[in-house]
């Protein structure tokens, strides 16, 4: 039994889900089923009932969940008490980010980290951007680089480092409506390729909402990067971040328009549980950012 699968199990306990729990954490759902198995077998006894479609928590579950829960929090505390101090900190930060936050975000915050704690190894995990704020309150990851929230949670505190503004784009090429003032674009009609969810897609729906306009939605992505090589194919208006426009991986015919009002730029940062703090070695990362 060790802390990764606690830590997975605590999460598919949250989820109650094999498919998000996986997603979740970058493992496959394959791989998460045999791990819970393990567990059980460690165990002795089910720890969830399943079937084609629900999972549930047993009674065994939920007092397993507690032990779980306890044994990372006592676990992390003897970590953070057995760090050291100063330049010769040594251990292991789990950082979560989005494949974005990779080339745009983190080398200049990493090359002077690693120059000061070369002793601190980091352990990088990428996904989704929207679930760096959920991986760090449960406890899936120390840190996450992410947008802040509207509302942060009272439990996690949230560093900026930079901002970035919340861009809708177009095709450069063949697009129906080039050189057509914003304004005058029929946004009712026009095909849109939407972030899926959490704080771009609420920004964005509101955008229209106080505009009175129900979007023709042609699409809906989870990732920056797709929403910019469909719209790169032609397929509609998307929008993006700033910063992935900026520094994009690829080579795209799409440019921004300038809308009226503009759309709430985004807060880009790190967030860390609360009472983590007190570790020297996210407190090393935290001072550096």
């Amino acid at each position: 039994m060790d802390q990764y699968s606690l830590k997975l199990f605590l999460s598919l306990a949250d989820n109650l889900h094999y498919g998000k729990t996986s997603q979740q954490c970058n493992i496959s759902c394959s791989a998460l089923s045999r791990q819970i198995k393990r567990l059980e077998d460690e165990v002795g006894c089910l720890l969830f009932e399943r079937d084609n479609r629900i999972v549930t928590l047993t009674p065994a579950g939920r007092r397993f969940a507690d032990f779980a829960s306890e044994s990372l929090r006592l676990w992390q505390e003897v970590k953070d008490e057995l760090g050291g101090g100063g330049q010769n900190l040594r251990g292991e930060l789990t950082l979560y980010c989005s494949v974005t936050a990779c080339y745009s975000i983190l080398p200049d915050v990493l090359t002077k980290f690693r120059k000061q704690y070369p002793e601190i190894h980091i352990k990088l995990r990428t996904g989704e951007v929207a679930m760096g704020i959920t991986n760090v309150q449960e406890g899936i990851v120390d840190i996450a680089v992410a947008a802040k929230p509207d509302s942060i949670p009272s439990n996690l505190v949230f560093r900026e480092i930079k901002k970035t503004p919340l861009l809708f784009i177009v095709p450069s090429k063949d697009w129906h409506y080039s050189g057509v003032d914003a304004d005058e674009i029929p946004w009712d009609k026009v095909p849109m390729i939407l972030p899926e969810r959490e704080l771009a897609r609420r920004r964005v729906d509101l955008w229209f909402r106080e505009k009175g306009i129900v979007p023709n939605i042609y699409a809906e992505a989870e990732g920056n990067e797709a929403i910019l090589a469909m719209v790169n194919l032609g397929c509609g208006v998307g929008i993006i971040p700033g910063l992935v426009f900026e520094k994009r991986p690829f080579e795209v015919n799409v440019s921004p328009i300038n809308v009226k009002p503009p759309l709430e730029p985004y807060s880009v940062g790190i967030c860390v549980q609360k009472r983590r703090l007190s570790s020297p070695l996210i407190k090393a990362f935290w001072d550096i950012v």
